[in-house]
C-alpha cells in the first residue's frame, strides 16, 4: 500500500523581503557616510563671538600635528605638503573663478603656520576665511 503525501513542501525562497533589507542598508550607509568628511579630522577650532555663515569652495585643515589637508567641497580631506597648497589653490581659482576657502586650524597649532596659508591666498587671489566655535553660552 503506496502512502501520498497531502502536502506537497514548496522549495522555492522568496528573496523579496532580503532586498529590501539590503536596500535600506544601502541607503543608511550611503548618507552617513557623506556626513563623515567634513568632521573626518580632529581639530579643536578656536573660539569667537562673531560667526559669519559663508559656504567655502574648499577646506584647508592644520591639525595639532602640522598636517596639511585638502577638501575642495564636501569631498574628502587629503593629507598634502605645504608646499602643494600654492598650486591646489592655483587649480581651484582656474577652475571657479573667485572662490572663499576656509582654514580650519587645531588653536594649538603656532600663529605663523595660520600666517603662512593666509600668505598663500593672497598671493593666489583667494579669499580667506578662518573657521572658528561659537562661544558657548
Amino acid at each position: 500500500m503506496a502512502f501520498k503525501r497531502r502536502h506537497n513542501i514548496d522549495a522555492s525562497f522568496s528573496m523579496a523581503s532580503m532586498t529590501d533589507v539590503i536596500f535600506l542598508l544601502l541607503i543608511f550607509f550611503m548618507v552617513t557616510s557623506t556626513a563623515v568628511f567634513p568632521n573626518a579630522i580632529k581639530v579643536m577650532l578656536p573660539q569667537s563671538k562673531n560667526q559669519v555663515t559663508n559656504t567655502a569652495a574648499a577646506r584647508v585643515t592644520i591639525d595639532k600635528d602640522n598636517r596639511y589637508y585638502f577638501a575642495k567641497g564636501n569631498k574628502a580631506p587629503t593629507e598634502i605638503a605645504p608646499e602643494q597648497l600654492g598650486d591646489m589653490l592655483d587649480a581651484l581659482v582656474a577652475e571657479e573663478g573667485e572662490v572663499f576657502v576656509s582654514i580650519n586650524a587645531d588653536k594649538s597649532i603656532e600663529y605663523g603656520e595660520v600666517v603662512r596659508v593666509l600668505g598663500i591666498g593672497a598671493e593666489k587671489g583667494v579669499k580667506m576665511v578662518l573657521a572658528t566655535q561659537p562661544v558657548k553660552k
